[in-house]
Parts: C-alpha cells; sequence; structure tokens
C-alpha cells in the first residue's frame, strides 16, 4: 500500500480496492481517486504488468480530466493483471467475477480501456448494471466503434496547430499505438488533409514519409493484425516510432513510453497525448525548452469519457460528438492562452484549470472527496 499512500493528497484517492480470488487467477484493483463532482467513470485496464501505482495515477487522470471537461463525475480507474488476449471464456469469466465482487461499489462507473471493449461492458453490465461504452443493441455509444478519443484528438490537433502557426493540410503525423484511438485519430486527421508518415503497434513500426495507405491498413489492423503487415513503407522496430521527424506526434499507448532517457531522439513541433500519462513531467519540461508544445493526455483525450457520461445520462451519438468538440476546444484554446499569457508549461496550465474545478466541487461536500 505504501506505493499509493506516496501518491495521496488533499485530493484523493478516497479508496483503494484489491481484489483476490486464487481460484480463478483472478488479481484486480480499483482506485476511487474523487467524487466530489458525482461518480467516478474510468476504464477498465487488463495488463500482465499493470501495477496498484499505475491504477492510481491513471485514476487521478480521470479525475482531472472529467473536471477539465466540465462533467458531474469524479475520476476513478480499475485494472485487471491478466493477459489481454487470453481466450475469450476467460476474460468473461474474469471481468464477470471482477465486476461482481465491486458490485457494492456505486461510486464507480466502469468503462472500456485497454484490452476491454464494448462486448466486456455488457458483460460487466449484465452483472452489475453500472458500465458505459456499451453496445448499440443495450442502447450503448460504443466509444471504440465510433472513435470518441479519436474524434475529440483531432479537434485538439487542430486548435494546438494554429496556435503554433502550423497548417494542418499536410502537416506529417505520427502515431505511436494504433488501437482504436490511434487508427480513429489518423482516420480523422487524414480527412483534414494531415499525412501520416508513421503508425506503430506492439509489432513494430510502419514509416512512409510519402503517407501510409489508411485504406489498406485499417481493415488490416480491424482484422487483429500488426501493422508490419501492410504492404509498402519501411518496416521498423516498435520503439523507432519515437524518432520519425514529423510534425505531429501523438502517443496512444502505454505510460512513460516517453522519458528523460529517450524524449531527445524526439523531432516535433507538436505533441497531442491520446493515451493517459504517456509521458514523464521531466520528459514534457525538457520539450518545453525546446519549444516543443505537448498538450496533456486529460484535456487532449477527454472525448471518450464526454461521450461516456452523455451515454449513461441517456444523450445521442450526435449530440455527444457535438460535446465533444465544443468542450475539448474551448479547454485547449483555455490552456493554450493561459500558457501563452502566463509563460507556464502546458500541463502546469492544465492543472489549474482542472484542479479549481475539483476543489470547487469539494467544497460543497460534507466530507469533501
Amino acid at each position: 500500500m505504501s506505493e499509493v499512500f506516496a501518491l495521496t493528497d488533499a485530493l484523493g484517492p478516497a479508496r483503494v480496492i484489491h481484489v483476490h480470488n486464487p481460484a480463478l487467477g483472478l488479481r484486480g484493483i480499483l482506485v476511487v481517486d474523487n467524487v466530489a463532482a458525482g461518480p467516478s467513470i474510468g476504464g477498465l485496464r487488463i495488463a500482465p504488468d499493470v501495477s496498484l501505482g499505475e491504477c492510481a495515477r491513471l485514476a487521478r487522470a480521470m479525475t482531472l480530466k472529467n473536471a477539465a471537461a466540465g462533467l458531474a463525475h469524479g475520476g476513478g480507474k480499475s485494472v485487471l493483471v491478466a493477459d489481454p488476449k487470453m481466450p475469450r471464456a476467460s476474460k468473461e469469466q474474469l471481468i464477470r467475477a471482477f465486476a461482481s465482487a465491486l458490485r457494492g461499489e456505486q461510486d464507480y462507473i466502469f468503462g472500456p480501456d485497454m484490452g476491454t471493449d464494448e462486448t466486456c461492458m455488457a458483460w460487466v453490465k449484465d452483472e452489475i448494471g453500472r458500465s458505459v461504452g456499451l453496445p448499440r443493441e443495450l442502447g450503448g455509444i460504443p466509444l471504440d466503434e465510433i472513435g470518441a478519443t479519436g474524434w475529440g484528438l483531432s479537434h485538439v490537433v487542430d486548435v494546438a496547430a494554429r496556435h503554433i502557426d502550423l497548417q494542418l493540410r499536410g502537416a506529417r503525423v505520427a502515431i505511436q499505438g494504433f488501437g482504436a484511438v490511434g487508427r480513429h485519430a489518423a482516420r480523422f486527421l487524414a480527412s483534414q488533409g494531415a499525412i501520416v508518415v508513421a503508425v506503430s503497434d506492439t509489432g513494430g513500426t510502419l514509416h512512409d514519409p510519402t503517407g501510409v495507405d489508411l485504406g489498406a491498413l485499417i481493415p488490416l489492423k480491424q482484422a487483429g493484425r500488426p501493422v508490419c503487415d501492410c504492404p509498402g513503407g519501411r518496416k521498423l522496430g516498435r520503439d523507432e516510432i519515437v524518432g520519425i521527424e514529423c510534425d505531429i506526434w501523438i502517443p496512444a499507448a502505454r505510460p512513460d513510453v516517453v522519458n528523460e532517457a529517450n524524449v531527445a531522439r524526439l523531432h516535433t513541433r507538436l505533441v497531442v497525448q491520446g493515451a493517459n500519462i504517456p509521458f514523464t513531467v521531466g520528459a514534457e519540461k525538457l520539450l518545453h525548452e525546446r519549444g516543443v508544445l505537448v498538450v496533456p493526455d486529460f484535456i487532449a483525450n477527454a472525448g471518450g469519457v464526454i461521450c461516456a457520461a452523455m451515454e449513461y445520462h441517456g444523450a445521442a451519438q450526435a449530440a455527444a460528438f457535438a460535446a465533444i468538440e465544443e468542450k475539448l476546444r474551448a479547454n485547449t484554446r483555455q490552456v493554450l492562452d493561459r500558457v501563452t499569457q502566463q509563460k507556464m508549461l502546458p500541463r502546469d496550465a492544465a492543472m489549474d484549470l482542472a484542479v479549481s474545478r475539483v476543489k470547487k466541487a469539494m467544497a460543497t461536500r460534507r466530507w469533501g472527496i
């Protein structure tokens, strides 16, 4: 528990719950960070190396993200220590058992994340009736299918590019992590004239300076194949994506993929964080000193949780997309204006925005968080 106590502060976490069932091979953690604004929404992540510390950091990121987005929800996160590629029957048993163990935690609403999808959320709903990102057949707005997070990222990229006088049409984009977030971000940005020159997944990096063939790549990825199976372009190692020269670099993979040890390899003008906590704070500071603009995760990738919250309250897909566009463009402008006017780090400006909203919500509560 010392790992999470090191992250404890005035905002949270409110509680940490460990779930363990040796007979099922179940090892799970829930961190409810702060619910001053309302019940927490946060994804269920499955990974073999996920930890309590990572879960706590992700839960805090959700608190900040929901606050920055102006949602009546706090932040939380749940993780299962397991192989996300396990057989479907095993995954269903594990998720159902985990959800059932957390049946009484009314302050946490499950959503999809790495290793989980709409079907997984349907299993959770069947067990405890408390999840978002559901299949259409259950009245949901399937976040991964429609690309809610990628839609939001495309608008943040547009606002941020204008801020640094970068023309989006013709801008070269590299995307680390070509899953649900990355592929939709690529699709939306390409529709605005950007050129996706490199993408990566766990199997490697695909680089084509003239532009990756998204028409061939996206169906291939949807079929479960690695990006390097796509014809054309150069096939490189997974981590080579960091060194690809581009105008816009979008991390949409795991936490801390860019740190003080490899940040010097990054050659770009703009970073828009599609993943949660993808850079260390030190790496962001070094990029700021080099004049590279970094739009923080909880500002840039809030499209998914905005869509999820609106689904939970009965909104339609069109209304969710309109809200994502409006909220993320306004929040990005507000943060970047503060960066310019007060000479602040983008993350510091974003933190000021989000934390002030959390504290105002906490001031209305009898017990704070």
